[in-house]
């Protein structure tokens, strides 16, 4: 197939880039670098711009029409959303609907989005599966289920047929060592962990050690990038075979603390990491764990790099020899 990947120089889009290229798929890369890396894109040909620009999509589209679209160009950071939801609003949701409408005027019927976890606010119970109630608590959060709720009539009203991801903490790196996470600032806690491993910031910061959690720490659930670009593989397949919108919880089922995943790193690294705890920050949930059975039922999907040792190693190789 011939696929638009947009926002495939950045993290997740990459990692999704390269994974299609290597399935024998023909890739075109739109990004306009404000968070990606021209360097990271590998296998696909790569059209610098960004997927407001009507004319370009148009271009794009007409030129090398694609079957498929994926969609990973958003913002991602929850603080910055919270202070300028502006820029929340206009990228993630008014640019995606840019997108929308291009593939609506070239007749491009399927579209994988990358939504988030966030959708579903502060939970009400966990591990959480895909019938829970949709209340999320942050601009960031807002954005991604404005964007499901426009695919949902997209699909009512033109046939465009799409399948959400909602991913939970995507973490780890290409098992090669030619791609991984570069976030300008980061964000994310393992990569913060192996910087102040590999001694490049003082300290890594623990907010809250009071959770009803069994060291008091927050729990998350990490899910390796290529495990997550393997359910988009999936999920491309059964989307074309069905001709029917869905949408899955995508994340490992299991959660590790902060300070089991600082731990781990420090087994992995071998270096000692010091650490600083501060207070809770607001609406940070004690636990966030997918249910993810619904795709592994319906896709076959099974993660492959499911342990955290695993992710972290793969991280840490790419902290040490960056390509």
């Amino acid at each position: 197939m011939n696929i638009l990947v947009v926002g495939g120089a950045g993290y997740i889009g990459s990692h999704m880039v390269k994974t299609l290229h290597d399935e024998g798929h023909q890739v075109m890369v739109l990004d306009d670098l404000s968070t990606g890396f021209e360097q990271a894109v590998l296998g696909g040909n790569l059209f610098k711009g960004g997927m407001e620009n009507p004319g370009l999509l148009d271009e794009l589209f007409s030129q090398s029409p694609p079957q498929a679209v994926m969609h990973f160009a958003s913002f991602i950071q929850v603080g910055e959303s919270v202070r300028d939801p502006a820029k929340y609003y206009q990228n993630n949701v008014a640019h995606t609907l840019v997108l929308l409408e291009a593939m609506r005027r070239h007749h491009v019927r399927w579209f994988i989005f990358s939504s988030s976890a966030a959708i579903f606010g502060n939970p009400e119970y966990t591990p959480i599966d895909e019938r829970h109630p949709i209340a999320p608590i942050n601009p960031y959060g807002r954005s991604k289920w404005m964007v499901e709720q426009m695919l949902a009539d997209y699909d009512r009203a033109y046939g465009i047929r799409s399948t959400c991801l909602r991913y939970f903490n995507a973490s780890g790196a290409h098992p090669l060592g030619i791609l991984g996470e570069r976030h300008n600032p980061e964000t994310h806690l393992i990569p913060l962990i192996l910087k102040t491993a590999a001694g490049e910031r003082p300290q890594v910061d623990i907010y809250g050690q009071d959770y009803p959690t069994p060291d008091g720490t927050c729990v998350r659930d990490y899910i390796h990038v290529i495990d997550i670009c393997q359910a988009h593989s999936l999920a491309l397949r059964r989307l074309i075979d069905t001709d029917t919108s869905t949408h899955y919880n995508l994340g490992n089922g299991t959660g590790f603390s902060v300070r089991q995943v600082i731990d781990t790193a420090r087994l992995v690294t071998g270096r000692n990491i010091p650490v600083s705890v501060s207070d809770r920050r607001p609406g940070d949930p004690a636990v966030l764990v997918a249910d993810s059975k619904l795709i592994r039922q319906e896709l076959g999907w099974t993660p492959k790099y499911a342990d955290l040792e695993t992710i972290i190693r793969h991280a840490w190789q790419w902290e040490n020899h960056p390509v």
